[in-house]
């Protein structure tokens, strides 16, 4: 034993000896430290090794400091750990918390200090963290849209550069909160009436094509245009009143054999050509009056559908639903009647709620025996009279039948649409119509629209927000006698080379540019004067629309994920902003 304990100890010398005998020193390890950038809520690998290996063990004191992570990003760490003899490396694990914040990617800083003294490094080894943000990335740069309501800019990107960033001020905030989400949207748009059509299609080749894809495109000049209403019929923005049955005096179809979509023939083929451009466009019909031999008063003008045409007039829709169907066109929803109450209209019917609830439940027998998955949509009317649709909805056998209630606001609040929302919480709501008036002003129709029509209807749980006509000619026409001769459109169409883009076109396209199909409307507060709703769109983009309703300019942060922007909106203004 002590014969092998010699020969070691005598080669281990002869290890560490010159050539000529004299003994050399043994050179020493040199410890570094490495780590490969993490996406946060996983660990930080950090590898500590040795350039040669030691006969004794290395031990480092290990601590983690904040860089541009701070301690909330990281575990904050305070260790020794020790590289055994003869081996070369370990590995310490930092864990990252996944916050669920957009934000840049971070760092933090681990400094090792070697206590063990048998490596050549006499200064602490530093090394960073990176940390990788996990895709909830809030782009470096803020978008703003705006409208002014003095008309100098209308719906022009500003030329900004802005940081989500964590200084704090004490300007008024709008928090935006993606986790509490509410309604899915299904559009915004107008309703294509016969009147609009005849001049769209006053335009020459070139222009109507320019005009279609800025309405119903998807290019950086179109508003992105996502729902159209269009009338079963005439409506009063029509040159003539026609039905798709019309009969001379003292004759009646109830097979409704005479049943063509002639009449429409130019509303077909110009839907045809705006589904080219968008073929996922959503489409609602409505009558504004049933044919007037159905009628109690045999006019086009008031009164209400015989009862003993509900059968017939239910037979007259399913024509309708598959006869566009047969031309390329789905129909989305239908309503039975434009405003039921309103018996003023030329062309025009009334029906009240027993009356609707009554035929709903004939529409939805032959919906289902035709195999017709069209929804049906109560109501279409002012905001005063809720309990008009709460009383279908609250029928047993009509509940299943009816999709939802639309809504216009030319009487009531706004505010109903939650109330029933409320009442019939799996129930959708519908915003349909808002006129401009040709005598209205810019600046007070753009508020006033986009704080009710858009953010109003949206808050208040609506899919869609639709205001009235698409367009008209420079005297506010086609329109019936007696149908509305005040009513101006998104656009007028001036002659056969030019169009010019008015109020209720900014209205919509605040939203419909921005706030595709399939968004989802997200939390937000509203602060001050500055109403507003939020969105996430299905790409993950986050759109808040804010309107100044007061008349001097709003300074304001938008707040996301515990970061924020300050920016400023002046009175009578509606800006989009995206991220």
């Amino acid at each position: 034993m002590k014969l092998i304990l010699l020969l070691t100890f005598t080669a281990f010398l002869s290890k560490c000896s010159s050539p000529n005998g004299d003994p050399t020193p043994v050179t020493k390890p040199v410890v570094s430290i490495t780590s490969a950038p993490v996406t946060e809520g996983t660990n930080v690998l950090f590898t500590i090794a040795l350039s040669i290996s030691s006969v004794s063990a290395t031990t480092i004191d290990i601590v983690t400091s904040p860089n541009t992570a701070s301690t909330a990003d990281y575990t904050t760490t305070n260790v020794s750990t020790t590289i055994p003899a003869g081996q070369t490396s370990v590995t310490v694990t930092i864990p990252t918390n996944n916050d669920s914040i957009g934000e840049l990617t971070e760092t933090f800083t681990l400094t090792g200090t070697v206590t063990s003294n048998n490596t050549s490094n006499t200064s602490p080894i530093l090394a960073i963290g990176t940390i990788l943000d996990n895709g909830i990335v809030l782009a470096s740069e803020l978008d703003i849209w705006l409208t002014k309501g003095d008309q100098s800019v209308l719906l022009q990107k500003q030329n900004t550069t802005q940081l989500f960033g964590t200084t704090a001020n004490t300007f008024q905030t709008i928090t935006i909160d993606e986790n509490q989400t509410y309604q899915t949207i299904d559009g915004f748009g107008y309703t294509l009436t016969g009147g609009s059509v005849e001049v769209i299609n006053s335009l020459n080749a070139t222009k109507k094509q320019e005009l279609l894809q800025e309405l119903f495109g998807n290019a950086t000049t179109s508003i992105g245009i996502s729902y159209l209403r269009i009338s079963i019929g005439a409506s009063d923005l029509n040159s003539t009143v026609f039905s798709y049955n019309d009969l001379p005096n003292g004759q009646v179809d109830t097979a409704q054999t005479n049943f063509s979509l002639a009449a429409d023939n130019a509303v077909i083929l110009l839907l045809k050509e705006i589904l080219l451009i968008n073929p996922n466009i959503k489409i609602m019909a409505v009558p504004w009056s049933a044919p007037s031999w159905m009628k109690n008063n045999f006019t086009t003008v008031g009164s209400s559908l015989a009862a003993i045409y509900y059968n017939s007039y239910a037979t007259y829709f399913v024509k309708y639903i598959q006869g566009m169907k047969s031309n390329g066109i789905t129909v989305d929803a239908v309503c039975p009647q434009n405003e039921p109450l309103n018996p003023n209209n030329n062309p025009s019917m009334t029906m009240s709620a027993e009356q609707q609830l009554s035929f709903i439940k004939k529409l939805g027998l032959a919906f289902q025996n035709a195999s017709i998955t069209t929804k049906i949509v109560s109501y279409d009317h002012n905001c005063d009279v809720p309990s008009y649709p709460i009383s279908i909805l609250s029928d047993a056998t009509a509940y299943p039948i009816v999709d939802g209630s639309a809504f216009h606001l030319y009487g009531g609040d706004i505010s109903a649409l939650s109330t029933v929302h409320d009442a019939f919480p799996n129930k959708k709501v519908y915003f349909t119509e808002q006129w401009t008036s040709s005598t209205s002003d810019f600046r007070n129709d753009l508020k006033w629209h986009v704080k009710n029509v858009i953010i109003g209807s949206m808050r208040n749980w609506s899919v869609n927000a639709l205001e009235w006509n698409v367009a008209n000619d420079p005297n506010f026409g086609p329109h019936t006698a007696g149908g509305c001769s005040q009513c101006k459109g998104a656009i007028t169409i001036n002659n056969s080379t030019t169009y010019t883009r008015n109020v209720a076109y900014y209205n919509i396209a605040h939203a419909s540019k921005f706030v595709p199909t399939g968004s989802i409307r997200i939390a937000s507060n509203i602060s001050g004067n500055l109403s507003n709703v939020a969105f996430k769109s299905p790409s993950e983009k986050k759109v808040l629309i804010v309107e100044n309703d007061g008349n001097t300019t709003e300074t304001f942060n938008i707040k996301f994920n515990g970061k924020w922007i300050t920016t400023s909106l002046e009175g009578g203004s509606v800006g989009t902003y995206i991220w």
